[in-house]
């Protein structure tokens, strides 16, 4: 999985645990479980551990998923008879399904408990480091989104795996929110199906969701933003109507709150955009979270293309950061993120002016709010 091991910043280094969070039916498991598969059948003995289900069952989603004879199953909750028989295995990887159904017999406490989970995870992390053996251990959420457990556990690991996004979509996206191997905020998009998840290789086009040379409608935006290190370009999503309620709405999905309530004051103050009296609901197809201020200028033209009931042109991208005083400041990476757009067939590229004198990159340049608005919607 080459999209996996750029997540992890180059592939799984000997000797590390990582912990990988997520909602109930995300794919946790079923993630695992092919990697575990796929290193079985390249690099020597695997060990998959189940705490929750029967190794008849897990047998059955292996296969289901393509696995072959070489993965080991061992069905346990005990960890001190698991870290003792696998003196005698010597595995290269060891993946545990979860971290909360393991126990220690010393341990005072029942399964789950802060105790046992941290001395669980300081057990194996102890393993990992002394054999060299790449461990992955599974955690369960709490009803906040949260992983269960104390807080030494993310801080005890060495990376931090969680999946994102509507578990009831056909695709998940991984984001990795702490690596000690690489950089965070790194995102791996898969495709569920029957058989597994499948890692997708260009996930701009995916939400994107329509063609890139097609007129969108009225309140979508294009803007290309740095997701870890890769740009990806994703569909900002804008409805604005008249309020029916003494204060109007501010709902967005998927957008920091706070910075939309400054863009709106922008768009306020600074081009004319009497917007006191309307709804404004903001959101990015697709699920991807977005809080670069480099997509300011994205929500911006299509906060405005929803108030005017104008589209903008096809094939438009935008992005920059918004100041107070309403000028659209520069962002980091700037060719990348053209390049990206350029490469999935957008022609039109609404950006800051470049930094450097005398350097031409094909980008329409805007120095403020008011400007870009003429130029995308007139």
């Amino acid at each position: 999985m080459l999209e996996f091991d750029a997540l992890l910043g180059g592939g799984i280094v000997p000797g590390s645990l990582v912990l990988v969070g997520g909602p109930p039916g995300a794919g946790k498991s079923t993630l695992l479980l092919q990697i575990a598969a796929a290193l079985a059948s390249q690099q020597g003995p695997v060990v998959y551990v189940c705490g929750e289900e029967s190794a008849a069952q897990t047998k059955l989603r292996a296969e289901r998923l393509g696995a072959g004879d070489e993965l080991l199953l061992f069905a346990e909750t005990d960890l001190r008879a698991i870290l003792d028989a696998l003196e005698s295995v010597g595995p290269r990887a060891l993946f545990v399904d979860s971290i909360q159904t393991m126990a220690l017999p010393d341990v005072e406490s029942s399964a789950g408990s802060v105790a046992q989970v941290r001395d669980c995870a300081s057990a194996l992390m102890a393993y990992a480091k002394r054999t060299d053996c790449a461990t992955f251990i599974v955690g369960h959420v709490t009803k906040d989104g949260s992983i269960a457990g104390p807080r030494l556990l993310e801080h005890l690991v060495d990376t931090v795996l969680y999946f994102e996004g509507d578990s009831g979509a056909d695709y998940r996206i991984v984001r990795a929110h702490k690596n000690r191997f690489g950089s965070v905020d790194e995102i791996c998009v898969f495709a569920m199906d029957e058989r597994g998840l499948h890692e997708v290789r260009n996930p701009s086009q995916l939400f994107l969701g329509r063609s890139t040379s097609g007129a969108r409608p009225s309140g979508s935006c294009v803007t290309a933003s740095i997701v870890g290190s890769r740009p990806v370009l994703v569909e900002i999503q804008a409805l604005v109507g008249e309020t029916s309620y003494g204060t109007p709405q501010r709902l967005a999905a998927n957008v920091d709150r706070a910075r939309l309530a400054m863009i709106l004051a922008v768009l306020e103050r600074r081009a004319g955009m009497h917007l006191g009296t309307h709804d404004v609901y903001a959101s990015v197809a697709g699920g991807l979270r977005i809080s670069e201020p480099a997509a300011d200028l994205g929500i911006a033209l299509a906060i405005a293309s929803a108030f005017r009931g104008l589209p903008l042109p096809p094939a438009t991208v935008a992005f920059g950061e918004l100041g107070l005083s309403g000028e659209v400041r520069a962002v980091s990476q700037r060719a990348r993120r053209i390049a990206e757009a350029k490469k999935l067939g957008f022609k039109t590229i609404v950006a800051p002016p470049a930094p450097a004198k005398g350097s031409s990159d094909d980008a329409v340049a805007v120095r403020d709010i008011a400007s870009a608005i003429a130029e995308v919607l007139g």
